[in-house]
Parts: structure tokens; C-alpha cells; sequence
């Protein structure tokens, strides 16, 4: 039984690479289809191994085929996963934040520091309102509206101008 196992070894190896395979892949097959034998002979009689083996690799390459194939289904493109939740974060960096942040820290100081209705006036203006409406809010005219406007400008400028 066992002396002709060489000779079935050497066959097999060479019907795989002919039909393909590489000489690692047809080892293995070969390689697990003998374990099998092995295994089944122990319990029941193996009439004709070299039937067995041939029926156990043919079983085995179309099992390796079929998990290569579901693993090739399985696989997603990198993009449709970066589509669904990318990979790489859309907003600014952790840095561009803290600078922004320092920026905002060092604006609002300076505009702490400017007189209350400058402040209020300046505001006013950065949310929308022209200087008319400020003017006629305030009951001032609007040069005086203009002037608080470019005295809070000044400040903030020369503040950036140093950064």
C-alpha cells in the first residue's frame, strides 16, 4: 500500500502544474489529500489510492477555489469604503484648529480691550447690520459709526501684522 506513494506523488504533482497550478499550491493540495488517506484508511479500506487521492484533490482544489472567489466577493473597494466612512478626516487638522482657536483667543483680547461702544458698534457691523442702521440705532451719525468700524479694524490688523 504505502510503497507506491512516491510514484502517486510524483504524478499528481505533475498533473496539477500542468493544469496550472504553482508547485506550492500543488504540494499542498497533494500534501492534504495524502493526510486525508491516511486518515480514512485507518478505519475503512482504500481500494484504489491513487482514485482516492486524485477524487480528494479535485475536492480540495474546488473547495480553494470557491474561498478565493467568496473572499474576492468580500473585498471592497477602498473608495466605497472611503465614500461610506472616510478614512481621512474631511475638516481641518487638530492643528489648524488650535491655531484658529489662538487666533480667536488673541481677537477677542484685543477687542476686550477696545472701548464697550466701539466693541458693540463693530459687532453690530460684523453681523450684517450697514452703517446706516447702526447710525440711526445709536442715534449717531455715520461717520462716527465708520470711524469706531476702522479704530476696531486698526487694532485687530496691527495684532495680525505682529503674528
Amino acid at each position: 500500500m504505502h510503497s507506491h506513494r512516491p510514484t502517486y506523488f510524483a504524478c499528481l504533482l505533475k498533473f496539477l502544474r500542468i493544469n496550472g497550478r504553482s508547485r506550492e499550491d500543488a504540494e499542498d493540495l497533494i500534501q492534504e489529500a495524502m493526510l486525508r488517506l491516511y486518515v480514512y484508511a485507518k478505519d475503512d479500506a482504500v481500494v484504489n489510492e491513487e482514485a482516492f487521492l486524485q477524487r480528494a484533490i479535485h475536492n480540495l482544489a474546488i473547495d480553494q477555489y470557491r474561498r478565493d472567489r467568496l473572499g474576492l466577493l468580500l473585498k471592497v473597494p477602498i473608495e466605497d469604503v472611503d465614500k461610506q466612512s472616510p478614512l481621512i478626516a474631511q475638516g481641518p487638522t487638530p492643528e489648524q484648529i488650535l491655531d484658529t482657536r489662538q487666533c480667536l483667543d488673541d481677537v477677542a483680547g484685543l477687542l476686550d480691550a477696545l472701548n464697550p461702544r466701539t466693541r458693540e458698534i463693530y459687532f453690530a457691523h460684523r453681523a450684517g447690520y450697514t452703517y446706516a442702521e447702526i447710525a440711526d440705532h445709536m442715534g449717531v451719525a455715520e461717520i462716527t459709526i465708520k470711524r469706531h468700524v476702522a479704530r476696531a479694524h486698526l487694532v485687530i490688523m496691527s495684532s495680525t501684522d505682529r503674528n
